[in-house]
């Protein structure tokens, strides 16, 4: 899978700087550089891209600008490059895939990258999906309604409430009420805002018992109650804490920042 990309900085430095590093990578094809957003919105709209890095701060049309001078077409993704931490949580709400801080950190560029293939290899199984349905809805249209049913009835296979044995004691515990989930070695943490329990369960086979759509792994050991989230409050490197409904903070690590950023969006 190539990664067709557009490089858009005000800064003739920091574009050759970047396409160097990018040199690295040899699915990234950086089809065109842009240096302001006028023109980034042209060659985006023409070029249609799957990958774009933009800068924010840019004389007349800034980075923001550019992404809702674009949205009347189906968006490539998008990866912020700025040398302003303040704009990390918009760039969340933007849906990013990430934000990178100048002078942009090899590593850090290489998990922004791995970040977007996810993506695209997303996006790109559901424009399958929906181009199989159009051609069932010609050639076998009564198989449509089963198609569409299927993942319907999904939550149901999802728990309500766990059984939770701790201190001698059987707790009852509706799983909507968990806001948290820490994992200490085969013993799971659970949350519920004003009490904790201990369950001796993975984390692999706890996530298969709830919903995906409310409970998310934002850390290797850590799940949130997405429903529970009050506040995205950026932090450095890319990282940002979650702030709960209790008022607790979890740390999102940057493996885990496309989910917030879909969450947020």
């Amino acid at each position: 899978m190539t990664i067709r990309t557009i490089l858009v900085d005000d800064e003739k430095l920091a574009i050759q700087g970047l396409q160097l590093r990018l040199a690295a990578f040899p699915d990234v094809d950086v089809i065109d550089t842009c240096a302001n957003g006028r023109e980034a919105i042209r060659k985006i709209k023409t070029e249609k891209p799957d990958l774009v890095f933009l800068d924010i701060q840019m004389p007349g049309f800034d980075g923001f600008s550019v992404v809702k001078g674009v949205m009347e077409i189906d968006p490539p993704l998008f990866v912020f490059v700025t040398a302003y931490s303040e704009h990390a949580l918009k760039a969340f709400e933007a849906n990013a895939v990430d934000y990178l801080l100048k002078p942009v950190d090899p590593d850090r560029l290489a998990d922004a990258l791995d970040r977007a293939r996810t993506r695209l290899a997303e996006k790109r199984g559901l424009e399958e999906v929906e181009k199989l349905k159009i051609v069932l809805a010609e050639v076998a249209p009564d198989a449509m309604p089963d198609m569409e049913d299927d993942g319907e009835p999904a939550a149901a296979r999802f728990e309500k409430l766990i059984n939770i044995k701790d201190r001698g004691q059987i707790f009852r515990v509706d799983v909507d009420s968990i806001e948290r989930i820490e994992a200490a070695g085969d013993y799971m943490c659970i949350f519920t805002g004003d009490n904790s329990l201990i369950l001796r369960e993975t984390m692999k086979d706890l996530e298969r018992r709830l919903d995906p759509r409310v409970f998310q792994r934002v850390h290797r050991s850590k799940i949130v109650n997405l429903d529970l989230v009050r506040q995205v409050r950026p932090h450095t490197n890319g990282e940002c804490f979650l702030v709960l409904q209790s008022g607790a903070e979890v740390k999102v690590s940057r493996s885990y920042r496309d989910v917030v950023a879909r969450f947020v969006h």
